[in-house]
């Protein structure tokens, strides 16, 4: 079965940086989007950033211009590049990928924590 295997996640002070990555392990559909959510505690699990295999992205609130996603569809990976860190982008980072077609599967990794603190 396919399994999103995340990396990259940990503790930074703020301003710092840090960049995850997700590898998609098996066999998607060629028409897909990849990116990222994130859950911290209290709140509801929302939309980080979003790269679909025809080229666009999409970002959530408050994180456009600090944190940029790419993807390398030879390694069939995604990236998140976390910049100008702050406390409040403390949570767990959840891998997502989508099958675009019709009838696709949602998938997602098992989460990595990334620790915003002096």
């Amino acid at each position: 079965q396919v399994q999103l295997l995340e990396s990259g996640g940990g503790l930074v002070q703020p301003g710092g940086s840090l960049r995850l990555s997700c590898e998609i392990v098996g066999s998607i559909s060629s028409y897909n989007a990849m990116g990222w959510y994130r859950q911290a505690p209290g709140k509801q699990r929302e939309l980080v950033a979003m790269s679909f295999s025809t080229g666009p992205t999409n970002y959530g609130d408050g994180v456009q211009g600090r944190l940029i996603i790419s993807r390398d569809n030879v390694l069939n990976t995604v990236y998140l590049q976390m910049n100008s860190l702050k406390p409040e982008d403390t949570a767990v980072y959840y891998c997502n990928a989508r099958e675009l077609n019709r009838g696709g599967a949602d998938l997602w990794g098992q989460g990595t924590q990334v620790t915003v603190s002096s």
